[in-house]
């Protein structure tokens, strides 16, 4: 643990009540929420403004102190949790949690790292204007989190990743130093785009403070059909007529099996099977208008009647639900982005993020649940995801009745074969979760030895000292 001479500074500088360092107090900073990873530290800092970030990190890069930035601690890689070594400092975000400004007419808002993603939805509605990015932790998860993790989620068919959705970044360098820029325009062609560096970077380069971001027209026809079929290449194509014939109108299109829904049945408060009869796969599909239909006719609900009849009478989908309400709808979204969380429900998990090209999904699907099931019988893989942009959330649970230990201690194994069959299809073995230390030892798998040499010199230009999240991503 660092001498108290060394961590007094610190407290000095957010003040005792920001200064943690009662255990019970610090506990829910030190656990990610799947347990699977649980660390040690002397102190819990909440900062209040970007000055008292910045003194923080001065004073760590001068005294050799480690700081691991956290967010809503939502992450899914273990990132944001200090190891067990007790000597790694935890920077809490959550105080930095103003919105500075929204601007309408220019269709930006900035606002600070702290702030929730549900609160950023909640002031873009006020203004009738859209921030795209949808997560099923929204209500805790923080905007900071979000950029340094290059957050994905089910938005991105249309608007893109995280990355896409950013206009400028204020960031506290390793050293205390300040990058101002937070400029809102959508062009700006001087030099080196610095801000990319840090979207993604996941704490390792610098902590982002605040940030400019996009907005977008809200909606003003949206239709949400829930749709059950026979398999993953119905879904596929289904997709590609949908993609078609909506173009940008199709801002939703996600992927879920049969198990998944009954997880989530079973689990989540409300929740209700929308079909009659079960089908083995099921897509959610979403079309968005920005504008009203003539005559009261809704765009959007006409294109998805025609869709779903065609679909129909081709043999690619058993039945179909079309949300008659906006309750009705968020019913239908409940289902699928409870699905993370209502596996724990069924025992142990074993998780893979990954993307695989759109037209190889059926086919990776195919083989690596044949796999699973080979080297674990009885295992009940439930994967789904957001398959218009290819990125499978390809996670196994445990056979009913197994020993959740000794499953679980199967994790490495099965990540090595199914990331085996992701990367034979030319995919990715992290689409949206980041690296963190979670896959830290695999990155080096898949990247090239120039890759991982110039993230190594990026590193070591931003952070000599290893100051900012050391052991994650390299």
């Amino acid at each position: 643990m660092p001498e108290s001479s060394l961590l007094s500074p610190l407290v000095d500088i957010v003040g005792p009540r920001n200064a943690l360092t009662d255990p019970a107090d610090m506990a829910p900073y030190l656990r990610e929420w799947r347990d699977l990873y649980q660390g040690e530290t002397p102190l819990v800092l909440r900062p209040g403004t970007r000055e008292e970030v910045s003194a923080i990190l001065a004073h760590a890069d001068r005294t050799g102190l480690k700081i691991v930035p956290q967010g809503g601690n939502t992450g899914l890689v273990g990132g944001q949790i200090p190891n067990d070594s007790a000597r790694e400092i935890v920077l809490s975000l959550g105080r930095l949690n103003r919105i500075r400004e929204v601007d309408a007419q220019g269709y930006t808002m900035t606002v600070e790292a702290g702030c929730t993603l549900q609160a950023i939805h909640d002031a873009a509605d006020e203004v009738e204007r859209l921030f795209p990015l949808t997560l099923g932790s929204q209500g805790s998860c923080q905007i900071g989190g979000n950029i340094a993790t290059n957050a994905g989620g089910t938005a991105v068919l249309a608007y893109g990743n995280t990355r896409d959705l950013v206009l400028g970044l204020e960031v506290v360098l390793p050293d205390g130093r300040v990058v101002e820029g937070l400029r809102g325009l959508r062009k700006d062609n001087t030099g080196y785009d610095l801000k990319q560096l840090f979207i993604g970077s996941e704490g390792t380069l610098g902590v982002i403070t605040a940030a400019v971001l996009k907005l977008y027209p809200r909606p003003r026809a949206q239709d949400v059909a829930f749709v059950g079929l026979a398999s993953p290449g119905d879904a596929l194509e289904l997709f590609t007529r949908a993609r078609a014939r909506a173009g940008a109108m199709l801002t939703g299109f996600e992927l879920m099996p049969r198990v998944g829904l009954e997880f989530s049945v079973r689990h989540l408060t409300g929740a209700r099977d929308p079909l009659q009869a079960p089908s083995p796969w099921y897509v959610l599909m979403e079309l968005s208008s920005g504008t009203e239909g003539e005559d009261g006719e809704n765009p959007t609900r006409t294109l998805m009647e025609t869709i779903l009849g065609e679909a129909y009478e081709a043999g690619l989908v058993e039945d179909a639900a079309l949300a008659e309400s906006v309750a009705q709808a968020a019913a239908f979204w409940h289902l699928r982005h409870g699905m993370s969380e209502v596996q724990r429900e069924e025992g142990g998990s074993i998780k893979h993020d990954v993307s695989v090209p759109v037209a190889s999904v059926p086919a990776f699907l195919s083989e690596a649940i044949a796999a699973v099931e080979k080297m674990v019988p009885d295992c009940r893989p439930v994967p789904f995801g957001h398959m218009g942009d290819g990125n499978i959330h390809f996670n196994v649970s445990q056979p009913v009745g197994a020993d959740k230990a000794a499953f679980l201690a199967r994790w490495d194994e099965m990540n090595e074969l199914v990331h085996g069959i992701v990367l034979k299809f030319g995919g990715s073995i992290s689409a949206e979760h980041g690296i963190g230390r979670l896959k830290r030892d695999l990155l080096g798998e898949v990247k090239s030895p120039v890759e991982m040499d110039l993230m190594r010199r990026i590193k070591a230009a931003f952070d000599p000292n290893n100051t900012l999240n050391p052991g994650r991503v390299l």
